[in-house]
């Protein structure tokens, strides 16, 4: 059985800044991923970053995953592609199924799971048309592959995902006939919902899909107004012509892993769902496991970034890596950082939510 001071589950932002984190203090550090390339959503992000000059901010987050990349390679970091880990004992042995057909055990004196996130979906008339599909793998398709998912999109959902990606779309030639939001309010940071509009896509407030139309594939879609509680206005609704559906209605933590390890959870409805308990160091109610990036909560991936380093700091301390006073001097920056990405019109609630889950974990070591 081979033996790793830490291994790191997720190749996306959280896990690689973990990983870069714990190598660069002289841990050995194996990362398994089950996919074929490394770094996750930042490669899909072909728009700038925005914030300050220390969260990337002006820098596409492909060329900031390549930053991520190069470090790994220059501390020598083990990487395991298309490895799914499929399993964690108490005793840390993590299973993994290597290369998608050899089963092997690992030992790990520390573990950090940066799993990441799954995308919802909604249920609706016509739903499992083809053309239906999620944002994300709409944009995995425009910018991973080169593939135009539609010609007509009409996009469900206003988040930062639902802009961004109506934006990109733009970009890459397809028309977006208009983006759906249930909400009476925009959910996205203005910066990007003022491009969009700005390109004459018109926004649907207060609406929701009721069906997509269609005998094979889907060819248009029908909206409709909510009322007050949430349910549809008999006469409200619209046909818009499109050949693709998109969904961008939220995403919920890969959790199953921090479940399988014993991890205690509590929910946090603004955090995506059920979240592990974890404190300010980012390790789980199970010694010497520790979390990072939307596995903790949905946010940014500058925030995922930050909290991969502040896990990645922290399992390098808690093996004699740092001593007590330069540990601190680094999380206390880490948690600037963290603080000042969480700030403002919509970082705030997360912030709030955040500390909960401090509390909480402080609430239970003291059951």
């Amino acid at each position: 059985m081979k033996k790793y001071e830490v291994v790191v589950v997720g190749a996306g932002p959280a896990g690689l800044s973990a990983a870069i984190e714990c190598a660069r203090a002289g841990a050995k550090v194996l990362v398994a991923d089950e996919n074929n390339k490394p770094g996750g959503q930042l490669f899909k992000q072909i728009h700038k970053f925005f914030g300050s000059k220390e969260h990337k901010a002006g820098v596409r987050g492909i060329y900031i995953g390549e930053q991520l990349l190069k470090e790994t390679e220059n501390l020598s970091i083990e990487v395991w592609l298309g490895s799914e880990v499929c399993g964690i004992d108490a005793d840390k042995s993590v299973w993994i199924i290597k290369n998608k057909e050899e089963s092997c055990c690992v030992k790990a004196e520390r573990i950090i799971i940066a799993s990441g996130a799954t995308e919802n979906s909604i249920a609706f008339e016509g739903w499992t048309l083809p053309g239906v599909m999620g944002a994300g793998a709409a944009q995995t398709m425009m910018n991973c592959y080169r593939v135009l998912p539609g010609k007509r999109v009409l996009m469900i959902g206003s988040g930062n995902v639902g802009v961004i990606v109506s934006y990109q779309l733009l970009q890459a030639g397809a028309e977006v006939v208009g983006i759906v939001e249930a909400a009476s309010a925009l959910g996205g940071y203005g910066v990007h919902t003022a491009k969009v509009r700005r390109a004459g896509v018109p926004f649907y407030t207060g609406y929701t899909v009721k069906r997509g139309i269609g005998e094979k594939y889907i060819e248009a879609a029908e909206i409709v107004k909510l009322d007050s509680d949430w349910k549809h206005i008999p006469g409200s609704e619209k046909i818009l012509t499109a050949d693709t559906i998109c969904l961008a209605v939220g995403l919920t933590p890969l959790i199953e892993l921090a479940w399988l390890a014993g991890c205690r959870f509590t929910y946090s409805a603004k955090l995506g769902g059920h979240i592990p308990v974890h404190n300010k160091y980012m390790e789980t109610t199970v010694k010497g496991i520790y979390i990072a990036g939307d596995v903790s909560g949905i946010e940014e991936a500058s925030t995922a970034m930050e909290e991969g380093r502040l896990a990645g700091i922290s399992a390098a301390w808690s093996l004699g890596y740092y001593d007590d006073q330069e540990a601190e001097i680094l999380i206390e920056e880490e948690w600037r950082k963290l603080n000042l990405l969480r700030c403002g019109q919509f970082g705030v609630n997360r912030k709030v939510s955040k500390d909960e889950i401090l509390n909480k974990w402080e609430e239970m070591r003291n059951e």
